[in-house]
């Protein structure tokens, strides 16, 4: 064991932490004048008394104003025509969903983007959405940047803290730092959920990573009609229901115009860098009315059909090589997809409406770019605003063989279970899919499809798990005309070219800084950053045929294992809960084969097994040990801090929503008991607590001088009513009964009486209920659609003192039950 504990380079991987590895982690910079010192004792060493008067003052001081010669400290000013930059991700986009890029989706305006910039066509990024934004923000591989996996569990560990390190630079400190105004909209995704709260700590949220100005979500998704907690800046914002014609996307692209609009209005100059990270296409599949019409019809042909005339049209349009390989449909063990053809009619119609939605989808956050584009030519800010496109992974399986009415539903699949699913329920839906009411996800046969030509999906390290489009458009620097300014890229125009070198999301950090003669810091706070993983490629926008910047690069999520190197690549496809050390690996040369068609791993063992070697030496050299086995240890194991939220909590009358993570503690894997405080009388009426919507919840109402316990079990709904409500009734209890198999029984009394029951209820796992807690209202996407229709929010009218929740005996199954025996069982998975 070697312990690199008290290291001198406090960047090293796992310093601080114990681990198995042979001795290579000791970093050249430790050597580095002053390592290991303070930022006060660098100044000091600058000057004898920092803090003395007038230290640092270049200007001469007088007795008076008269007889003094001023001088002020420089600012942050970005030199004169700097560009302003856009950033936009798309989350869970694949390879061929553009129409530049194969699809028959109708994005005009990012095909214009295409034909008047550069298109990449070997671009990847890591195969899940936080370490790509992890990545990509700070030019880190996204375990050393301490981004695993999503942002959804405290395993313990460096590669999986799940939040920022604080020593990495990221891009929006580089652009603020440098007079740039630092701005983003979207999807964060970039904090662990116990971060979530009005609590904190935010040292991993938008403005304590370099935004001076934020709207968006912290979490990985949201319900694109009735967001579930909206943030702006450093705060969330309360809302009770928004307007009926509200979508998640448009509203993006209305802050982030705001945002310019607010800089340009203050500075006359002042360049911006925007990162408008979207939440689309990212389940829950929700579109406007107006988008889903539009391409009504075009997918009875089915996924087979699709992703054959997608291939058809890249070669047309020079994607891809006109030799490349169209694989079979994916047949790999659990990431299999269904023959089109052998599908009945009910899924085949089922199945066509999920993809209608996402092309929907698609097609909103084009019109999102063409509302910039509109905006920024009116404000003559267009031509010089370089604007960079990509997605995040590549399309998302987690729809499994059948998609999704209600996306929490089948995330259970995650877990083993998938005895809710229901394709016939899901049919009855039909009519509701894309809306307000549902939380779809289309199947995995969908996402083979928009992953044309690759293999598997979103997670997999497999292409199609990370190979995604990737554009930049920038009129004023990519005409071709010569410039002393670093921010031009010299040579002929390069309009509407592809180019085919292998770059990676690591990349763009210091390729933004190139263009804009921007260095990187080799320190932050006295202390010196990481290592970049990355490295500039805007000699590429210029030249076709220069070299690849990036010549290796290691991929792993979930245990999906892969290692490039100058074009040959091997990759494991991952079966949880079996060895490691049994686990086959391909072998294939992309640069013949760019869609593995052909495993020569039988043909050329030494190539295999030195790309295997490089694995491991990637691997700890990026903390990326230990690996997920499977076995759920991962997402089971917590900090003991967390403990402290398993405690009974009283929330009074129309306090803002208790954050989702946060009420989650109350509830998850166990018993509990919710008691009411009221004073009831005759003709008071409303809800008395809520927690959950759409996707699943629960809540408790009167109406109609009636007690009502409504259970929404993942859309579908079950009501008791629990009698009349006498005048004078002072307390309700609501005893939630955790049960083996994922089942609970529900008991409501009133004042010491039992009124009513709801036995045998699903139990809301995959963190549902997504909604946090509301008292004396149920705010935004409600738990019940019916309420929400005859009465919106259903704000309580009468006396309402308190609701008091009770954290109860952790469930017979609950996973940290067995810690102990899971870590046991596990060490064969190695």
């Amino acid at each position: 064991m070697l312990t690199t504990a008290g290291a001198p380079d406090a960047t090293a991987p796992y310093a601080g932490e114990t681990r198995e590895m042979n001795e290579a982690a000791m970093s050249p910079d430790s050597t580095a004048p002053y390592a290991g010192e303070t930022r006060e004792m660098n100044e000091a060493a600058m000057s004898p008394d920092s803090t003395a008067p007038y230290a640092g003052f270049e200007g001469r001081v007088g007795r008076i104003f008269s007889t003094s010669e001023p001088a002020w400290p420089p600012r942050p000013t970005a030199r004169e025509g700097a560009p302003n930059i856009i950033v936009m991700l798309a989350d869970d986009l694949g390879f061929a969903d553009l129409g530049c890029y194969g699809s028959e989706i109708d994005t005009p305006e990012l095909d214009a983007l295409a034909a008047g910039g550069v298109r990449y066509t070997n671009f990847h990024v890591n195969p899940m959405c936080s370490p790509t934004r992890a990545s990509m923000l700070t030019g880190l591989n996204h375990h050393l940047a301490g981004m695993g996996h999503v942002a959804h569990s405290d395993p313990g560990f460096p590669g999986y803290a799940h939040e920022i390190r604080d020593d990495a630079v990221t891009m929006a400190e580089l652009f603020r730092d440098h007079g740039w105004a630092s701005l983003m909209v979207g999807k964060w995704h970039l904090c662990k959920d116990s971060s979530l709260s009005e609590a904190g700590p935010r040292n991993s949220w938008p403005l304590q990573k370099g935004f001076e100005r934020y709207y968006g979500i912290l979490d990985g998704f949201t319900n694109f009609h009735q967001p579930h907690r909206l943030y702006e800046d450093n705060h969330h914002i309360n809302i009770d229901q928004y307007p009926d014609d509200y979508y998640f996307t448009d509203d993006l692209t209305d802050q982030a115009i705001k945002m310019i609009d607010e800089v340009r209005s203050s500075h006359p100059t002042k360049p911006f860098f925007l990162y408008y990270a979207h939440g689309a296409v990212h389940a829950p599949l929700q579109a406007k009315q107006a988008d889903m019409e539009k391409y009504r019809g075009a997918y009875d042909a089915g996924w087979d059909r699709i992703r054959e005339q997608r291939f058809a049209r890249q070669k047309e349009i020079g994607v891809v090589a006109p030799d490349t390989v169209l694989p079979p449909r994916n047949t790999e063990e659990q990431h299999a997809v269904t023959p089109w053809d052998e599908l009945s009619d009910l899924q085949r119609e089922t199945f066509a409406r999920y993809m209608e939605i996402f092309a929907g989808m698609v097609d909103s956050v084009d019109q999102s770019v063409g509302r910039l584009r509109e905006h920024l030519e009116a404000m003559g800010e267009w031509d010089n605003t370089i604007i960079v496109f990509t997605s995040d992974n590549g399309g998302s399986r987690e729809g499994q063989d059948d998609g999704t009415s209600q996306y929490f539903r089948t995330l259970l699949v995650q877990t083993g279970s998938d005895v809710l699913e229901d394709v016939e329920l899901d049919h009855t839906r039909l009519d509701l899919l894309g809306g307000p009411q549902t939380l779809p996800h289309y199947p995995m046969g969908w996402a083979m499809a928009s992953n044309t030509p690759f293999r598997l999906y979103k997670i997999n390290t497999h292409q199609g798990g990370h190979q995604v489009p990737f554009i930049v458009h920038w009129p004023a620097g990519l005409t071709g005309t010569s410039s002393d300014s670093p921010a031009r890229v010299q040579g002929a125009s390069h309009h509407g070219e592809i180019r085919t070198q292998y770059q990676h999301i690591t990349d763009l950090l210091p390729t933004l800084a190139e263009l804009t003669g921007l260095e990187i810091p080799a320190s932050k706070h006295g202390q010196p950053v990481p290592h970049p993983a990355g490295a500039s490629f805007a000699a590429s926008l210029a030249d076709a045929e220069c070299d690849s910047t990036h010549r290796e690069q290691y991929y792993e999520m979930i245990g999906h294992r892969g290692m490039y190197r100058d074009g040959w690549s091997a990759v494991s496809l991952r079966i949880p809960r079996r060895s490691f050390a049994e686990a086959s690996w391909e072998l294939h040369n992309l640069a013949e084969d760019p869609t593995e068609a052909r495993d020569l791993g039988e043909a050329h063992p030494e190539r295999l097994a030195e790309l295997r070697d490089a694995f491991e030496v990637a691997a700890w050299a990026n903390q990326v040990f230990p690996l997920d086995e499977g076995n759920g240890l991962k997402m089971i194991q917590k900090p003991p801090w967390e403990d402290e939220f398993i405690t009974e909590v009283r929330l009074r009358p129309r306090i803002p929503t208790l954050e989702r993570w946060r009420a989650l503690q109350l509830i998850n894997f166990r018993s509990f008991e919710v008691s009411v405080d009221l004073d009831y009388a005759l003709g008071d009426e409303g809800m008395l607590f809520a927690h959950g919507d759409q996707g699943g919840g629960y809540a408790m109402y009167v109406e109609g001088g009636r007690l009502f316990f409504a259970y929404n079990g993942y859309g579908d709904m079950t009501v008791v009513d629990c009698g009349e409500l006498p005048a004078g009734s002072k307390d309700i209890d609501l005893a939630m009964q955790r049960e083996p198999g994922w089942r609970q029984n529900a008991r409501i009394s009133r004042d010491g009486t039992e009124v009513g029951e709801a036995l045998d209820l699903p139990v809301l796992m995959a963190i549902a209920p997504f909604e946090g807690i509301d008292v004396g209202i149920d705010r935004r996407s409600p738990v019940s659609w019916e309420i929400y229709e005859k009465h919106g929010p259903f704000p309580y009218t009468g006396t309402l003192t308190a609701v008091t929740y009770k954290p109860g005996e952790m469930a017979p199954d609950a996973g940290i039950r067995f810690i102990d025996f899971l870590k046991e069982a596990g060490t064969r998975f190695e």
